[in-house]
Formats: structure tokens, sequence, C-alpha cells
């Protein structure tokens, strides 16, 4: 957790490596990912640099090894998942045999495709034959009919033959579709002199080419005359039919269908021996192709990686810069030196840590736990270089905000139970693929776990179990009316003072459960909790400033930024806080003192109120305005000094600043003339830490006063509205609250109440229906919206009424050169 206070300090360091050691030097670097590399050749275009041709050979890899991945995938072969032996990026010489393995495979399974197309191509032109035969027997009569598109006939014999009255015909197949406008057309091109008939075929034939199926019909068109068998013959072909020679007689058809049937038998054996023969090729590639693939992906992004580095006048040295945290120093230098003995390198590579200005990109280490709040927090902004983190603190305080809007102790052990699934299993599950939202929650398991135990907490402290109480350590409010007033009384009214024993252990007394007054009472309970809650999280955002200022070196923001802060903050609100406790602690049925019951108890609003607009309220007989002597006194000081922290935030930095570059420009002015009159003839002045820092435009040294003011002024007034809006904002712990609790309790009692009162035998049946019907209702709307509502509400009192008081988000992420990351983002692509 020491790692989550601040981010990680960074180092920028100029790397010197020799080509020869290059590509395995950032392989090694891949392994680590701990290394952000910057691009030393931003003005050069991408085609340009020096390692484009490696990564042209790479992307044809990748192109190979895609084509023959789809081709396993096609035969429903299934790959290998590589889970722990994951290959490292292959050796120069490894890369040529691939290329080469790769290349004959390639051309193998394109041999493989094309001849089975063509087989089946044959094989589909002798189905469709086959059915054009078969389906033409109802077709002819007995009379002899003419088939105009016979090979065997010459054409002395078919003009004469038409001359008698004799039909011609031609036989075919078409797609279903088309069949009508098919029809259509030769009504139109022959007037009305062409007869057709068409059977559907039952099954559908599968494409060569995609395999889809294809749904046909089998027809034969009847005509007389040359003219109109082109005719036909080009409509046919318009229509991509398929024309085939049908003979006349039954007899010659018959022994067609036989030879027809023969070669068919030939072409399946054919195909089944190719598609054997095709997938012990895919079988036997499927077991290597996902290393080779990680192999491709890690030696493209190595080139990718080598293409940002600078290479020195000489040529004989590669120059790259990059970012690393200062703790994977010695890290980083291990991998610099195992690359270089991996080629038998006799210069070393070196690295050397370099000073600059420029802002370092923020790096948080996180673990498993602490990845996802850390994601939160990096969801509303990127944190400022150095800069305090809030995702340590929102470990806790998110979960518990969380609980105080979803306490129920039922619906809380649901949550629980599922985040510590996810977390039990979370190596299985870790593989599976289950799109982007069960990866949401599956990045948040403890998130949600530690969800599912606060949300237990607050309702054992609520009492509330799916709306009903435990009695665990008996009520203590003990009724002293005697039988008949109860039974009598529909409702009855206990004095604490009379009716109560002590204090009730821990959490809500479970008496309350049948209270008339219930909602009234949990009212004011739930909302001076919020308050109290919101005001301690909104101090605590305050009082983090101070880490910043301090370690930023900015003391002076403490004085004129924090201190004024808190002191309206608490002078106001933390006193309006104190005042909840000093009533509770005050104010009890069992007193000897008039003023001290609970009927002279005063409202806290309304003495804030009152505090603000200095104003009085009358009290009633017998009772006192103020809690204490003194108080008003006290009320006014705080006021007074809430109403002078406004322009002590509003111009305090402003003036400060002011002065101080007053005193920087006449400091500045005489250490130059100073130097100037010891300065011997022919020296040059160096230039001077100030200016150096001027150079640098860190602060506010680069911005025009009025900005300043301006600024300052919207901050202020920014940071005083807040403070009162903010504060009502927490109000939602309440209002989420109360609405869980009464959707509960509305759920119970619609619904499954119906199936408990039940008193028949089939009531039983009747109540495993509606269990399911509450079970069904309470998962949808209690856990699932309820707890999505809940942890919206959450997420924004963090980034707005919490963060914004000490955190900046300005600073970009650290990317290292990471062949993990790499992985993981192709994954999820």
């Amino acid at each position: 957790m020491g790692d989550m206070f601040r981010s990680e300090e960074m180092a920028l360091c100029q790397m010197f490596i020799q080509p020869e050691a290059a590509y395995t030097s950032v392989s090694e670097l891949g392994e680590t990912g701990c290394v952000q590399f910057r691009d030393l050749n931003s003005g050069v275009n991408a085609f340009q640099r020096k390692f484009v041709t490696e990564v042209r050979r790479c992307d044809e890899l990748e192109r190979k090894i895609r084509y023959i991945e789809a081709e396993i995938k096609k035969d429903g072969i299934v790959m290998p998942e590589i889970i722990d032996d994951i290959p490292k990026a292959p050796n120069p010489r490894e890369i040529i045999d691939l290329e080469a393995h790769l290349e004959k495979t390639e051309n193998e399974i394109l041999e493989l495709a094309q001849n089975e197309v063509n087989l089946k191509s044959n094989y589909l032109e002798l189905t469709e034959l086959r059915k054009v035969l078969e389906n033409t027997q109802g077709f002819f009569s007995d009379q002899e009919v003419l088939n105009l598109d016979s090979s065997n006939r010459g054409g002395a014999d078919d003009v004469a033959a038409q001359s008698r009255g004799r039909l011609g015909f031609v036989a075919g197949v078409i797609n279903r579709e088309r069949v009508f406008a098919f029809e259509r057309m030769l009504w139109r091109i022959s007037r009305g002199n062409v007869f057709l008939k068409r059977s559907d075929l039952d099954e559908p034939l599968n494409d060569p080419a995609t395999g889809h199926p294809i749904y046909k019909t089998v027809f034969v068109a009847f005509f007389q005359g040359e003219q109109l068998k082109n005719r036909i013959k080009k409509v046919c072909t318009g229509f991509h039919a398929s024309m085939y020679p049908c003979p006349s007689s039954h007899t010659e058809r018959e022994e067609m269908v036989k030879g027809v049937r023969t070669r068919l038998e030939d072409l399946k054996l054919v195909l089944s021996q190719t598609e054997d023969h095709r997938s012990r090729v895919l079988a036997t590639v499927s077991k290597n192709l996902p290393s080779w693939s990680i192999m491709v992906k890690k030696m493209k992004a190595i080139y990718h990686t080598l293409n940002l580095f600078n290479m020195d006048v000489t040529k004989k040295c590669l120059i790259g810069e990059c970012w690393v945290p200062t703790k994977d120093l010695p890290i980083v230098q291990k991998a610099l030196s195992d690359g270089s003995a991996a080629v038998g390198s006799t210069i070393p590579s070196f690295l050397n840590v370099i000073d600059t200005n420029e802002q370092p990109p923020t790096f948080n280490r996180t673990n498993r736990f602490t990845r996802g709040f850390q994601n939160l927090i990096d969801a509303y902004g990127i944190a400022s270089y150095r800069e305090c983190n809030p995702a340590l603190y929102t470990c806790i305080t998110f979960p518990f905000l969380f609980a105080v809007m979803f306490g129920d102790l039922g619906h809380g052990f649901i949550l629980t139970l599922f985040g510590a699934w996810m977390c039990i299993y979370e190596k299985s599950l870790a593989r599976k693929k289950g799109g982007e939202i069960w990866n949401i929650f599956f990045g948040g398991r403890y998130i949600i776990l530690l969800m599912g135990i606060f949300s237990c907490y607050t309702g054992f402290i609520y009492n509330d179990v799916f709306s009903k109480s435990m009695n665990i350590f008996g009520s203590t409010w003990t009724p002293r009316y005697n039988t008949s007033t109860v039974i009598k009384n529909p409702s009855l009214q206990l004095n604490p003072q009379y009716h109560v024993k002590g204090v009730y252990p821990i959490g809500l007394d479970p008496i309350w459960q049948m209270a008339d007054n219930k909602i009234i009472f949990l009212n004011t309970y739930k909302m001076k909790l919020s308050i109290i809650t919101g005001v301690a999280h909104m101090i605590f955002g305050v009082c983090m400033s101070v880490v910043n200022f301090l370690h930023f070196k900015r003391v002076s923001s403490i004085v004129l930024e924090f201190v004024p802060q808190i002191l309206f903050l608490v002078l106001l609100f933390g006193y309006m806080v104190f005042m909840m406790f000093f009533k509770w602690v005050t104010y009890t049925a069992v007193t000897d003192v008039q003023a001290n019951t609970p009927g002279c108890a005063p409202s806290v609003l309304i003495m804030f109120i009152n505090m603000m607009l200095f104003k009085h309220t009358e009290p009633l007989p017998g009772c006192n305005e103020y809690m204490f002597d003194g108080q008003s006194s006290v009320e006014r000081v705080f006021v007074f000094i809430a109403l002078i922290c406004i322009p002590w935030m509003l111009l305090g930095k402003p003036l400060y600043i002011k002065f101080t570059r007053k005193n920087q420009a006449h400091a500045k002015h005489n250490g130059e003339l100073t130097g100037n009159m010891e300065m011997n003839e022919g020296e040059t002045q160096l230039p001077t830490a100030s200016d150096a820092h001027e150079g640098g435009g860190h602060g506010h040294d680069d911005e025009p006063m009025s900005e300043i003011f301006i600024h300052q002024a919207i901050h202020t007034i920014e940071y005083v509205l807040s403070t009162i809006s903010h504060t009502a904002s927490y109000l939602r712990l309440w209002a989420l609250s109360l609405a869980h609790a009464q959707l509960s309790e509305v759920l119970w009692n619609m619904v499954l109440a119906m199936g408990l009162k039940q008193t028949s035998y089939s009531g039983a049946v009747v109540l495993y229906f509606i269990f399911g019907a509450w079970c069904l209702f309470t998962l949808a709307i209690l856990v699932m919206m309820e707890g999505l509502s809940a942890f919206l509400h959450t997420l924004r009192l963090h980034w707005v009424e919490f963060m914004s008081k000490f955190y900046e988000g300005l600073g970009y992420a650290f990317q290292p050169f990471s062949f993990k990351a790499i992985m993981d983002d192709d994954e999820e692509e």
C-alpha cells in the first residue's frame, strides 16, 4: 500500500545500444515491461524509418497466420491455449525458418482449398445433372420429343423435325428465388410460345466456395423453332441457370443416371480423402500456430520500438530515450546486459540518467486488489506526477459510502457471495471470454466483494435483512400497560422515560420494525449520519491538500489556501456536526431538568440557519433557545471568522505572488549588476538558476497578474459555494438508503407475503412460484438496479465532493513497452 500513496519516482534515461544487440535487448525490455520509450524520429515518415522492412515482413507473417487460423476455425479444429509456457521473441535465424514454414503451409492449404473447390464444383454439377434426370421423368409423355441440346443430332434433322411440328426442349437448374422472373422473361421473349415445367428440389445444395446452402429448381422449357432455342439459351445465361443435356427417351435417361451416380460415388471418395488430408495438415499446424502468433506479435512490437530509436552519426550505435521508474533501474540495466550477452556483443549497452524539466508520466504500482480502485480514479483523470493518490483511501471509503446507501444484510450477503466467487476462482474465470460487461464485473471483483462485506455491516447496524429485523439481543423497550389496555387500543405510545431500560448494544432496536413512526425516526437517524459522514469526508479531503503542499514545497499555500479552507469548513459545517453529537448527549428523557428533556431539544437545522442569519427563535416555556451558555457568542465569532476566510482565500495568494515577483526581479537585477562588475574582459556571463526556472515556465511565473486574480476568484467562489452544495449532496446517502429499505419492504409485503399467507396444501405450490418471483425481483431490482444506482452515486461523491478538495489529475499515464500488455490488448480486441 505504501506504493499507492503517491506515484513512483520516474527517471528520464538515455540508452546506447549496439545494432547487433538492439533486437535482443529490446526483447528483454519487453519481457520486463518497465520502460516507456520516447519517439526520437517524430519528424521522420513512418515509411522512411530504419526497420520498416522488418515491420512489413511481420505484417506479411501476420496475414499468413490469420489466413491459416481462419481455415482452422472453418474446419472446427480447436487450437490449444497457451497459458504458462509463453514463447519469447524469436531470434533472427528462427524468423527465416518461420517464414519458410508459414510460406509452405499457406501454399499447401491454398492448393488443397482450390482442389477442394474444383472437386465440389464438379460434384455440384453432377448432382444437378442427376436431379435434372430424376425430376424430368414426369415431364415427358410417350410421344417422341426432340432435344435440341443433344450433340448427336444434326442441324438438318432438327430443321426437318421442327417442320413436322415436333417440340424441342432445354433442361437445367436455376436458383429458386429467380424462378418467377425467369418464367416471366421466357413468356415475354416467346410471346407465350414456350411451355415451362418446373420442380423444386427438396434438399438444398451446398455452394462449393462458401459452403452455404443453395435452394434450386429443375426446369424444362419446351419450344418450337431454332430462333426460340437461341433466345432461351441467352435468357438462361442471363439468369445464371445451369443447362444440362437430357435425353428424351426413358431408356437413355436411365443409363445416363446410372453413369452419373457412379461418377458421384468416385467423387465422394476423392473428396473424403482430400478433406482427411486437409484436416491432418491443419491439425498439425494448429498445435504450433498460437506460439507462432505470439512470436510474430512480439517481433513486430520489437521492430516498432526500434523505429523510435535514433542512429548516431557514425551509424555504429542506436540511441534511445525512455522513462523508467527509479526502482526498476537495476532491472533495466540487467535486461540490457542480458541482451548484449545473448548475441555475444563485446561492447556493453549503456543506460544514463539525464536531467529534464519535462513532467514525467504517472505510474502507480498496483496489484490484483488495488487495480480496480486505481481504475476508478484514473477514469476521472490521471494524477499529476507525485501527486497524492486518492485510490489508497478509496479502497475503504468507496465500499463504505456504497454500503451506507445499500445497507441490507441479505442483499449485502448476495453481493459478498458473488464477489467471493469471482475472487476464489479468478484464475479460471480470467481465461473466460464473456464480453465487455463480464470484463467490467470481473475487473471490479474485489470492489464488489468489499461492497458486499460493508453492506452486511451497515445492514447489521440498520438491523435490516430483506426489510425484516433480527431480535438478537432483545429489545430494550418494555411496555408497562396491562393486558386490557393493550387489547383495546390499536396503537400505544411508549415514553422512553418509563419504557426503556438501558441502551441497545449495537445497531437499531428491533422494536422500531413495528413502530408507526419508524420512517420518521429512520429519516432523522440516516439524515444526520449522512451529514456527519459527508463533512468528515470533505474535511479529510481538504487535509490531504497539505500533503501535496508539503511535498511540492509550496508552504505558502498552506497558510493562504489550506488554513482558510479548513476554517471555513470546520467552523460552519463541522460546528453543525458538533451540535448533532451535543444534542444526542445532552437531551434525554431520564432527567429532572425540564430544559434537557427531548421536548425542549432545538432543531439543529433551525439553529444553523439562525446562526448564519443572526436571528433568534423564541423557545417553548421552560426550554432554552441554546444548548449551552455562551453559544450565541461562539456562533457569532465562528461566522465572522468564516467570513474573513473568504477575502483571505480571494486575495492572499495573488498578493503573495505579486510581492514575491517584485522581490525576485529586484534580486535578479542586483545580481546581474554585481556579476557584470566582477567579470573580467572576454568572459561570458553564465545563465543563473532563476533564468532556467523562468525558461521552464513552471508555476505562475508566466501568467499575468490579471489572470491570477481571475483564477483565484473563480477558485474561491467555487469552494465557498461547493462547501454548501457538497454538504447537501451527501444527503443522497440518506435518500438512497431510505429508498432501498422502502423498496425492499414493498417487495416483501406485495409479493412474498402473499405466498406466506396461504393456509391450504396448494399454498405450498403457490409459495414455490411466488418465492421464485420474489427472488427474481430481488436480484433484478434491489441488487442489480439499486446496486448500480448506489455505485454511481458513490462514484460521484468521490469524484466531485472528495477529490475536488485536493486532486488536480493533470498527468498522463505511464505506458511501458510490455509484451504482456500487447497480448492482453489483442485478446480484448
